[in-house]
């Protein structure tokens, strides 16, 4: 706690706090259905700037722009609480602008190896990037819900081309409650929010992984 509150490890401690609030954020965001992840992509998505472009080079998984900065702070403070552990332990800690040039420099790498990791387990929200009425007639698995006509909850679907998105979704007006992992059907949309049913019994599901397409 001592190292934490140092001045010389300030930038480090931002960075912990940063990344600390920001998955609380996201947390709270998907239990009312609404998601700071997706916003940050769509208003990225057309930047080529400076910003985009190592971002770019550090996502080489497809990791959401949100869990990519999440991961950075996280290897930034850790890195720099690290350099300065040392650097107390061999003779005094360095200044906090030059600590940080170092730990930035050294969470580049760890960020861009382990987004190939993370995009495994981290489902890339794209919706944006596809025609919407795509996905009305499709089967999915309710992700975040129980999905009812309240606030919206979250839907997994595949598209046609064998790529996963992560929609926003309500059951529709006399559907009952769907609960988390429930099979669905997509039958409409309003505006970007999209319309579910239980899928029939007799509906194979694209969501199930292992599932095989019936003729």
């Amino acid at each position: 706690m001592q190292l934490f509150l140092a001045p010389e490890c300030l930038p480090f401690a931002v960075a912990a706090v940063m990344l600390v609030a920001l998955t609380g954020l996201e947390i709270v965001g998907l239990l009312i259905g609404f998601s700071l992840g997706e916003v940050i992509d769509k208003a990225w998505s057309n930047d080529h700037g400076g910003i985009s472009g190592l971002l770019s080079w550090l996502n080489l998984g497809g990791v959401p722009i949100l869990i990519l900065i999440m991961m950075l702070l996280g290897f930034f403070a850790i890195t720099g609480f690290a350099l300065q552990a040392v650097a107390q332990a061999v003779w005094t800690p360095l200044p906090a602008i030059v600590a940080s040039v170092p730990a930035f420099l050294l969470a580049l790498p760890a960020v861009r190896t382990s987004s190939r990791w993370v995009a495994r387990i981290v489902p890339r929200d794209e919706t944006y990037a596809v025609d919407l009425s795509e996905f009305i007639g499709r089967g999915g698995e309710v992700t975040v819900g129980p999905l009812d006509q309240g606030l919206p909850g979250r839907v997994r679907i595949k598209d046609r081309h064998g790529n996963w998105h992560t929609l926003r979704a309500r059951a529709a007006r006399s559907e009952a409650p769907l609960a988390i992992g429930t099979d669905i059907l997509i039958v409409d949309r309003a505006a970007d929010i999209f319309i579910a049913i239980a899928a029939p019994s007799d509906m194979l599901t694209p969501a199930n992984p292992d599932s095989t397409e019936r003729p």
